[in-house]
């Protein structure tokens, strides 16, 4: 009967498990090298306790498939104790001022400046990234926290002139409830604080189910959020393999739980849809892209190949807004191919503390697989190989790859391959690209590069994704709305994202 919720992952449970041994549970956490080991949390977090289980999972660190310590295997018996606790926090921590949050999210934000040399090598060990893109990860996660303090103190509600006599309109916003947050493994600091932040500074208390792949920071940021005043109750985290799929189940159609945040693929994504609709609950969903990337013949190629570089090849292209689909118009296509082929071929891929890396592992065999299907794919198909194409013996590292000669009808150009793959595709028209780049399901990011005022704005328009960049390939901040359009999901995180987390309520005063 489970194995209908989640299919996909299920598959994905019995591989890992083969792979990640089990063991009775330990108090005793390893420091990592860190500054302040005490960072280093081991134990799930409910109700203002860190508590341990019966069984425990073993994280592994992708670069050297070094086991980096162990967090506890829990279920729905203590995905219901975290709920209870977040739903008895929730009546106290609602009522408090929106100073008094912003006050609290300012202290947080503070803590992970103070700390984010720790923080980083966390993400580093656990994720693989190379540890200046952690760092910079880092940055980025605690500008969530600073934004949704600001966020904290702007949840305006509203005055509506009446059309009768003696009446007064009045709208306030009140926030949601308890909100279960699910995150992904490839930001494993970010994707935290970018639905955290804003349920905090909501008024809503959390329940927060990590990827068991890269738990650490999450537990880090938790602790830090206990040091900066979080009342106890207020976050919960649950951490979980084995039983993901009763653990979501749970989340979805336990009726304390007004709110579901997810980030991950599709295919999961419309699952959790499903059991959420049992309880009508409000949904944030950020899932899979297939973002095209297009360079025009009018395009500054140095500037394309700069972004594509960026847009593409960051995280080791496991993304969910990098290119990945590269069209360039035939005027340029060879130029910017050749120079694309001589920056992607100077990378130097390798363990993320090391200081000469630029790229990192992916993160577990079965991204190693995906990526080389789709290389094999595309070759076999009439591509040509510019730069790289196969796997480091024995290693979860993929060479970064740049194809030519890609044909529309590759198995790279219909799915998000998540991986450090370009994959580039000619064309001759506007139109012809333009049909190339939303012939797909999804819609959450998409990249061009023109310098005509007028293709500018109509490509802009055009194109069927919720995020655009035009003459960038980085459009991530914490003030803009972030998310897709089509299957890529529902809502928005960042900018304007406090508003899934609240309630809008209308008060009528009669009689004045």
């Amino acid at each position: 009967m489970l194995a209908g919720v989640f299919p996909r992952h299920n598959i994905l449970l019995k591989a890992v498990s083969r792979t990640l041994p089990y063991r009775m549970a330990s108090s005793h956490a390893p420091s990592l090298g860190l500054k302040d080991a005490s960072l280093v949390r081991t134990q799930a977090f409910i109700g203002g306790k860190w508590i341990s289980g019966k069984e425990e999972i073993s994280v592994t660190n992708p670069s050297t498939n070094d086991v980096l310590g162990t967090i506890p295997e829990l279920g729905v018996e203590e995905t219901r104790q975290a709920i209870d606790s977040a739903q008895k926090a929730f009546p106290s921590w609602s009522t408090t001022t929106a100073k008094s949050r912003h006050d609290i999210l300012m202290k947080l934000f503070a803590l992970m400046k103070e700390h984010q040399e720790d923080l980083a090598r966390l993400i580093t060990l656990e994720n693989g990234k190379p540890l200046a893109e952690a760092k910079g990860e880092n940055t980025y996660s605690a500008s969530f926290i600073e934004w949704f303090a600001e966020e904290a103190v702007r949840t305006y509600g509203e005055h509506i002139p009446a059309a009768a006599p003696g009446t007064r309109n009045i709208v306030i916003k009140q926030p949601v409830g308890v909100v279960g947050i699910m995150t992904p493994w490839n930001f494993p600091s970010a994707m935290i604080t970018r639905k955290l932040g804003a349920a905090l500074a909501a008024g809503c208390t959390v329940v927060i189910k990590p990827p068991p792949e890269t738990p650490f920071s999450c537990l880090a940021l938790t602790e830090l959020a206990q040091r900066a005043g979080v009342p106890d109750g207020v976050i919960n985290v649950v951490t979980t393999q084995q039983n993901v799929v009763e653990v979501a189940r749970e989340l979805c159609e336990n009726k304390a739980v007004r709110k579901i945040s997810f980030t991950g693929s599709t295919a999961v994504a419309k699952q959790l849809y499903k059991l959420s609709a049992s309880t009508m609950k409000k949904l944030s969903i950020e899932a899979g892209g297939n973002a095209p990337f297009i360079v025009f013949d009018d395009a500054n190629v140095d500037d394309a190949v700069t972004a594509a570089v960026a847009c593409k090849f960051r995280g080791s292209g496991q993304t969910c807004v990098c290119a990945n689909r590269i069209f360039v118009q035939s005027g340029v296509y060879d130029e910017f191919a050749s120079k694309l082929a001589e920056k992607v071929a100077a990378f130097k891929v390798g363990d993320g503390l090391d200081e000469k890396t630029t790229h990192g592992p992916l993160i577990h065999q079965r991204a190693v697989d995906k990526v080389s299907t789709h290389v094999e794919d595309a070759i076999a198909k009439g591509a040509q190989v510019l730069v790289g194409g196969k796997v480091v013996p024995d290693t979860r590292f993929f060479v970064p790859t740049v194809l030519s000669d890609v044909p529309s009808d590759a198995l790279v150009n219909t799915e998000e391959t998540f991986g450090p793959l370009a994959a580039l595709t000619s064309f001759k028209t506007e139109d012809e690209v333009i049909k190339l780049a939303n012939n797909t399901d999804v819609g959450l990011a998409g990249y061009f590069f023109s310098r005509d005022i007028g293709r500018v704005w109509r490509v802009a328009e055009k194109l069927e994704v919720g995020m655009v960049g035009a003459n960038t390939g980085l459009i991530s901040q914490a003030p803009v709305p972030f998310g897709g359009i089509k299957e890529s999901g529902l809502g928005r995180e960042g900018g304007h994202g406090i508003e899934d987390y609240l309630n809008t309520k209308l008060i009528v005063f009669g009689g004045l």
